[in-house]
């Protein structure tokens, strides 16, 4: 043929295809879709080998990258299909017309798979070169070696070669600003990143042995990828030591999985994989987006979130899937139904996998749920269907190391825990240790106490009250055991007017300031503790949802707010009470006498003025109320202050009181300190 020149076909009708393709972010993916137009071009020559429509030998099939640092270029070349003259203009002139669909109709009985659609990431190399060759020779008896040439605009070059060996050679004049692309460090780390499981063997550089002191390359060609990886093998013929050899060479830094999926489905649609349970501890600072997806054995991201469920991106592994839309918005993903299908599959596949291990393997799985809980319960409180599937196989733990299920666990507590409004309370604690004394008193009276020990645990509560039955679930430091699970309406002290509102200011005077306090007088026996501090368990739950990222911001700027919880039957409580009616009952009868005559005179101007709009009430009275409400407010605070002057004198009062904040861990810093010099004092 006689060299030509022409115009690249570019129309409005096969634009979009390539901008929806190739407007990609980082311009190293151009050697990936470069390798896959290789790995297509031999995959093609193997099929059309398997129908018996080759002449001659397939002969060595490896496709061979070379980076040339001081030509600034790079070329990729195989030994494939190869095309002609008429092919190139067809394929390559005339952007975004693939070749593949075509080809795999005719084919697709010999054809396992092609990756991309050629002549769509050929371009790709325009983004990091100023110049691409293309020499190539038809595997079709009588064809002639043909050279493509274009400089990045829509002129180019097509002219007669001499080419002896079939397939394609491309050839990449790389722009200035991408030079790194020749260095065999760069080239080394993209093979690597997207390439390293392509189905076709590659080969960069060559091998090196240790000679005379030093590595020297040999003549063996280094070849970078395993065409054969593990996810694309039966699962029945590979061995347990297999799976975690394949782990250990993805993550190379991780420890051991605690179990694995293999997934491998054709219909209604392909899918092949293997997902990796890691060991998640007790925290959420795990890393994410650890699955790598594939395409036909190519690298296509990292980045799954739309492809699998939000709580399975917490998962390890491989899925691979020629029916996942590639380098598309995420909006389109998330409208896809091939992806919604696959979705739904991984999700259902690993709840299969899950309930199986928790009925046959059922020690193995509570010795592995420390690690497994987080997952599951983060699957639990972000996909409805998981949830459903994980109330089978969820386990309980116990303060005291047991494990249960949902079911056995409810039916082990409904008579004993079930309070007066007939709902079975579950008790819970976060801190074994910290909330020891709490959760002693509770198996005093023969309740058990769950550990609900990780951080999603503040929403995870909220979740499981409305899937349990006439349930409520409280933190058993919330309240005092009694209060927790009331069996019949509690009883109040008898205590005399106003006396609550006293023993509030005097007990919150020495209490840390940062915080709110309402006192609550109870009558919780002689024997047990003279005073409790506890946090609503509404309130703090909602703070912890909000400190979490739950979106309710509202409730973690809130203060802390305790309950003083004041046990009136216990003998030093008794003391403490008696102790401030004989230190400040003189002076609290002369308030007290004084704010009820306040009271009086304000009860009869209430009175007088009671049917009165505001501007008929006369200036006079107007200002006479006004006094009057300073007054009382001027007696209230005497009150009060002779209350807390008390609290703040009384030995025994802040001994009980550092005993209360000592137990919910609250006690530190000088307040500490003079605790245990009064301690000692005391027990001298």
């Amino acid at each position: 043929m006689t060299k030509t020149k022409g115009q690249i076909g570019v129309t409005t009708e096969n634009i979009f295809p390539v901008i929806k393709k190739f407007l990609y972010s980082d311009h190293e993916i151009f050697l990936r879709e470069l390798v896959a137009n290789a790995v297509d071009a031999t995959q093609k020559l193997k099929a059309i080998a398997g129908k018996g429509e080759l002449k001659g030998e397939l002969g060595e099939t490896t496709i061979h990258i070379e980076a040339n640092d001081k030509k600034n270029t790079l070329t990729i070349t195989d030994r494939g299909i190869g095309m002609t003259a008429e092919e190139i203009d067809k394929y390559i002139n005339q952007i975004a017309f693939s070749s593949a669909g075509e080809f795999l109709e005719k084919y697709k009985d010999q054809l396992d798979s092609i990756i991309g659609h050629f002549g769509l990431g050929f371009y790709s190399a325009f983004m990091v070169s100023k110049k691409v060759e293309i020499e190539s020779l038809s595997y079709k008896e009588g064809s002639k070696g043909v050279k493509w040439s274009c400089d990045g605009s829509p002129e180019f070059t097509m002219e007669e070669c001499k080419k002896e060996d079939r397939g394609t050679k491309i050839t990449l004049y790389l722009d200035d600003d991408s030079k790194e692309f020749a260095t065999k460090q760069k080239v080394e780390e993209l093979l690597n990143k997207y390439c390293k499981f392509m189905p076709v063997k590659i080969a960069f550089g060559k091998e090196t042995e240790w000679k005379d002191g030093k590595n020297v390359e040999t003549d063996k060609d280094k070849i970078i990828n395993d065409s054969e990886p593990l996810w694309a093998k039966t699962p029945s013929e590979i061995k347990d030591e297999e799976y975690l050899d394949f782990y250990r060479k993805l993550y190379p830094m991780k420890e051991d999985p605690l179990f694995w999926i293999h997934l491998n489905v054709d219909y209604p649609f392909n899918l092949t994989g293997i997902l990796y349970f890691p060991k998640i501890k007790d925290r959420m600072d795990v890393s994410k987006n650890r699955i790598q997806l594939y395409c036909n054995q190519m690298f296509v991201t990292d980045q799954v979130e739309n492809i699998v469920p939000e709580f399975l991106t917490l998962l390890y592994g491989v899925i691979d899937s020629p029916d996942i839309p590639l380098n598309v918005s995420r909006s389109y993903l998330q409208a896809d139904s091939n992806v919604k299908k696959i979705s739904t599959y991984i999700t259902k596949k690993v709840a299969d996998r899950l309930e199986e291990i928790s009925k046959d393997k059922k020690e193995e799985f509570e010795s592995k749920w420390d690690n497994l809980k987080l997952f599951i319960e983060y699957g639990m409180l972000t996909d409805e269907k998981f949830c459903e599937r994980a109330m089978k196989f969820a386990l309980f733990k116990t303060t005291d190391g047991k494990f249960l299920g949902y079911e056995d666990f409810g039916k082990l507590i409904e008579k004993e825990q079930k309070d007066k409004d007939k709902k079975v309370v579950y008790l819970y604690a976060t801190d074994a240790v910290a909330q020891y004394q709490w959760i002693e008193a509770a198996k005093a009276k023969g309740y058990q106490v769950l550990l609900f020990d990780s951080q999603l645990d503040s929403h995870f509560v909220n979740l499981l009250e409305t899937k349990i039955k006439d349930s409520r679930f409280a933190r058993v430091d919330s309240d005092s055991i009694d209060n927790l699970i009331q069996k019949e309406d509690a009883k109040k002290p008898q205590l005399k007017e106003g006396e609550e509102l006293d023993l509030e200011y005097a007990f919150a005077a020495v209490l840390p300031e940062e915080g709110r306090y309402t006192l609550q007088a109870e009558n919780m026996g002689e024997n047990a503790a003279p005073m409790l501090l506890t946090q609503n368990e509404f309130m703090r739950r909602y703070k912890e949802m909000s400190a979490l990222g739950g979106g309710m911001n509202f409730y973690g700027e809130m203060p802390d707010s305790y309950t003083i919880k004041l046990n009136v039957e216990n003998p030093l409580v008794k003391k403490i009470i008696a102790e401030k009616d004989e230190q400040t009952e003189e002076k609290a009868k002369d308030i007290k006498a004084q704010i009820a005559n306040v009271q009086d005179a304000l009860d009869l101007i209430d009175k007088d003025t009671k049917d009165k709009k505001n501007e008929d009430i006369p200036q006079e009275m107007k200002d006479k109320r006004d006094k009057l409400n300073s007054t009382l407010n001027s007696l209230r605070d005497q009150k009060r202050e002779l209350m807390r002057e008390f609290g703040r004198s009384n030995t025994l009062l802040k001994q009980i009181t550092d005993l209360a904040l000592l137990s919910n861990g609250m006690l530190k810093g000088k307040q500490l300190s003079e605790f245990v010099s009064r301690s000692l004092s005391l027990l001298k």
